[in-house]
């Protein structure tokens, strides 16, 4: 055997390691997880391209990005963490609100005619799952539909607060608390079906939960920005904004 035919098959394999990824990274809000999941299955079909998607608070994933994630889009759970991304210098294009999300009190035990904000401040509730506030909006605007109601001071000691809303919603499931705060995409996700009971917070009781997606930076010299643009309109498509609605997005 020649030296040219042992080297020819390694050259080949160093080549194929070498050649960049395609597969976009999508950042996500953990509100939009499972309706994440649908948008990645259809956006896979339609075009054929692989989505990886990573799922944490939106404050968590501000954090990542800042210290330089190699994410292709940023799917946020509101405005206010794309913006300081966007005025940072990570992307070139504003953030464009996607979608509204709705608060929603969830509880595995306690039934809809009895499940509202002033039950908490019963004896039938001990503890209540909120998604920290400081770097998940739904746990902001769980503070401000309670603050609104004068009920933040007397169950503040009943608090438990999940790192995300993934966290809180794990706390609610696994009836760890009596009941807690989620959005209501998270109670729609077919994984969830059957799982308690639920009732739709005031919406007058907090500011609009707007959510906003950010195309990034990190994608603009690489292979994957077609992808990810092409990803970044999907999102804001007919198809896109119907799969929102059916998971209770406005």
């Amino acid at each position: 055997m020649n030296m040219k035919s042992i080297f020819l098959p390694i050259l080949i394999l160093l080549s194929g390691c070498t050649k960049p990824s395609e597969k976009i990274i999508v950042a996500t809000a953990a509100n939009v997880q499972y309706v994440m999941k649908e948008l990645k299955a259809e956006f896979e079909k339609e075009s054929g391209k692989e989505i990886e998607v990573v799922v944490s608070s939106s404050g968590k994933l501000t954090a990542q990005i800042r210290e330089g994630a190699p994410f292709d889009v940023f799917v946020s759970a509101d405005t206010k963490y794309p913006e300081e991304i966007f005025k940072n210098g990570g992307s070139d294009i504003e953030p464009k609100i996607y979608a509204y999300g709705t608060l929603a009190l969830w509880s595995l035990t306690i039934p809809e005619n009895e499940l509202n904000l002033n039950v908490l401040n019963s004896d039938k509730v001990k503890k209540i799952a909120l998604p920290n506030p400081k770097v998940a909006p739904y746990g902001e605007a769980a503070i401000q539909a309670l603050t609104k109601q004068g009920l933040l001071e007397p169950i503040k000691s009943k608090i438990v607060y999940g790192e995300s809303i993934a966290q809180a919603a794990q706390y609610i499931t696994t009836g760890n608390v009596e009941a807690g705060f989620t959005a209501l995409s998270v109670i729609l996700a077919p994984e969830m079906k059957g799982k308690g009971h639920y009732t739709v917070i005031d919406s007058t009781l907090y500011n609009p939960i707007a959510q906003a997606a950010l195309l990034l930076r990190h994608s603009e010299n690489s292979p994957k920005r077609e992808t990810s643009q092409k990803f970044y309109d999907f999102l804001f498509s007919p198809k896109a904004k119907a799969i929102f609605k059916k998971y209770g997005y406005k």
